[in-house]
């Protein structure tokens, strides 16, 4: 399972003309399932999505949670996360997990999360999606449950 976490300011998803999540300062979420990911991949994410020291503290550290700071999340299933270019320039997808079983895992990191206390907004999984991001910093974090980067 992979994730881009961004810092961000506010962050929303809009579906055919209707904003079905939204966000003030918090964290940005898209998650990419990849054919073999558990349970234990959902838990890794959720876990490290919601303890990443990403905001400053007092000192302008990057020391504190989302949690910390009364932040939320926005959560998207991106299966584009799994594109793999080696082989010429069109994203060959074979890797990502089929749509019933990447809906289910997604929903799980979600349930983890929000099970930490962190209110959690999303998109609308297998919709096209216009995402407005305001990263903030900006900080990208890239996260993949069996630890490849």
């Amino acid at each position: 399972m992979r994730a881009v976490v961004q810092r961000v300011t506010k962050s929303s998803v809009t579906v055919e003309d209707r904003v079905t999540g939204q966000i003030g300062k918090g964290l940005m979420v898209l998650i990419g399932v990849e054919e073999g990911d558990t349970e234990k991949d959902a838990e890794y994410i959720a876990k490290k999505v919601s303890a990443l020291r990403v905001f400053d503290d007092a000192e302008g550290v990057m020391n504190l949670s989302v949690q910390d700071v009364g932040g939320e999340i926005l959560a998207v299933s991106q299966f584009t996360l799994l594109g793999d270019v080696r082989k010429g320039n069109r994203p060959s997808y074979f890797t990502a997990a089929r749509p019933e079983e990447a809906d289910a895992l997604y929903r799980k990191v979600i349930e983890k999360i929000e099970a930490r206390g962190i209110h959690v907004e999303e998109g609308v999984f297998q919709a096209e999606m216009l995402v407005s991001i305001d990263n903030d910093g900006p900080v990208t974090i890239l996260l993949e449950s069996h630890k490849l980067f």
